[in-house]
């Protein structure tokens, strides 16, 4: 079976979610967003930010910035 493209982007967001690691999120006009990633897609960010839901656009964000290293293996499944 073939592997489609490694998704840098994918990985690196499930990996935060998975390991339920806070992150702050700072945006292209430089707000910055501190909370968990709680789900993504194609376009959106899901994030809970002071126990409320919140909705970002991936193409608002400039930086993700994990408040911990992750154990992040981009060639895993």
């Amino acid at each position: 079976m073939t592997k489609g493209p490694l998704n840098l982007q994918d990985n690196f967001l499930n990996q935060i979610r998975k390991e339920n690691t806070p992150a702050t999120i700072f945006l292209v006009n430089g707000y910055q967003i501190k909370g968990s990633i709680r789900s993504f897609d194609n376009f959106t960010i899901l994030l809970e930010v002071d126990g409320k839901q919140q909705m970002v656009y991936k193409h608002a964000v400039s930086t993700i910035i994990p408040f911990r290293n992750i154990a992040f293996n981009p060639t895993a499944e």
